[in-house]
């Protein structure tokens, strides 16, 4: 017991010392906090609103928020300075690491503790159609809602495992394809105007099932895949190593460390944030390998379509060098 309770009391130590450290590094004189566009500004703002408080109260700098009204935007808003830290889906990320100088640092998981959650494809409950395979009848009657082309739920996933294992694409089925975010999804099913939709189990169970009960009991789900790993946060490489640091405490705190009062209120904060979230975990672009194989397989297809054998072996290229990447990083995170 003494010796489990000294080292507590060594590690809250370390922990005070390193923050008094942090405190007084250096950092830009604001940071600006991207949020990808999964349903409205206003309910993105009332969702982040009070974890950011705290982030800006952390860091000693103002914290702005940054949105655009697609993912791309705050991809772009990365590559050219305007964002420093963003919340991004794993594909988008990806897009944030290779062309924006973006880095996976943070993981976050739900506030039960689950570190990953499902893509949908999404109906009205009164649909005739029950299954993937009542989809892939494509009889080209149907309208289809499809994702923000750099979401993970919302487009690379369906993408792989409704569409590419199945040696189709979306034109194939349907008559009509469109594009929106996870809301713009689900009320666009819930009021008829398309028959189906890609949309994720966060949107809504946890969302949407809270803010519009109405629309979300006008939706049957139809297809869920395999688990995606949960969210990573990303922010820009080129801040300093002393930002990073105390960025990195921040996260790595929140809602973790501290007394009684400030643990509570900080996980009830989380919580509130966008379908729920618990304290962060480390991570790192590793993260981001069962995506892009998805991607590079997605690619390997494509090329075999169209008998272009040089893409085919670029695609088989990447995805060794991939699982090679995989092997090493093995079971144990990130």
């Amino acid at each position: 017991m003494f010796k489990t309770l000294t080292t507590a009391a060594t590690g809250a130590a370390a922990v005070l010392a390193l923050s008094a450290t942090l405190a007084h590094a250096d950092m830009p004189d604001e940071i600006n906090f991207g949020i990808i566009s999964t349903e409205s500004t206003s309910a993105l703002e009332s969702s982040f609103g009070p974890f950011l408080n705290d982030m800006s109260e952390s860091l000693g700098v103002k914290v702005n928020t940054f949105f655009a009204s697609d993912y791309a935007g705050v991809i772009e808003g990365m590559r050219f300075g305007k964002v420093d830290v963003a919340w991004f889906g794993n594909k988008s990320a990806i897009e944030a690491v290779d062309r924006a100088g973006g880095e996976v640092f943070a993981q976050t998981i739900k506030d039960d503790g689950s570190k990953g959650y499902y893509s949908l494809l999404i109906t009205h409950k009164d649909s005739k159609l029950n299954s993937l395979e009542d989809v892939l009848a494509c009889d080209q009657t149907l309208s289809f809602g499809n994702g923000d082309p750099n979401s993970t739920s919302g487009f690379a996933i369906p993408g792989y495992y409704v569409w590419a294992l199945n040696n189709k694409e979306p034109e194939d089925c349907f008559a009509r394809v469109t594009n929106s975010n996870h809301e713009g999804n689900a009320m666009a099913v819930a009021n008829g105007k398309v028959d189906v939709a890609t949309n994720n189990t966060e949107s809504i169970y946890a969302r949407l099932a809270k803010t519009n009960p109405e629309a979300a009991a006008n939706i049957k789900e139809i297809w869920r895949s395999p688990m995606i790993p949960s969210d990573p946060m990303v922010w820009r490489k080129e801040l300093s190593d002393e930002a990073k640091q105390k960025i990195y405490y921040f996260f790595m705190q929140y809602g973790r460390f501290g007394d009684m009062e400030k643990v509570k209120t900080e996980r009830a904060i989380l919580a509130s944030v966008s379908d729920g979230w618990g304290p962060f975990l480390a991570s790192s672009n590793a993260q981001l390998l069962e995506v892009r194989q998805i991607e590079a397989f997605k690619d390997k297809v494509k090329a075999q379509n169209a008998g272009d054998e040089e893409a085919v072996k670029a695609a088989e290229a990447e995805l060794a060098k991939l699982q090679e990447f995989s092997g090493a990083i093995g079971t144990a995170g990130y």
